[in-house]
């Protein structure tokens, strides 16, 4: 299973599988498997790549 998180960068948006009630988030950065992504209904988050497989919704433009 390739690492999907690898390719994200900022302005993607994504999804936690886990937390589906923080909705779309934008990512902020993505150094060394520490994704930083926006979550309008949490607010800034830090997800370990290696543990979490984010979920790609789109990029924001």
């Amino acid at each position: 299973m390739a690492n999907l998180n690898a390719i994200l960068g900022p302005g993607m948006l994504v999804r936690h599988p886990d937390q589906p009630a923080w909705g779309v988030g934008q990512v902020q950065s993505n150094i060394d498997d520490k994704i930083t992504v926006n979550f309008p209904d949490e607010g800034k988050v830090v997800i370990d790549g290696t543990r979490i497989m984010l979920m790609l919704v789109g990029s924001a433009s």
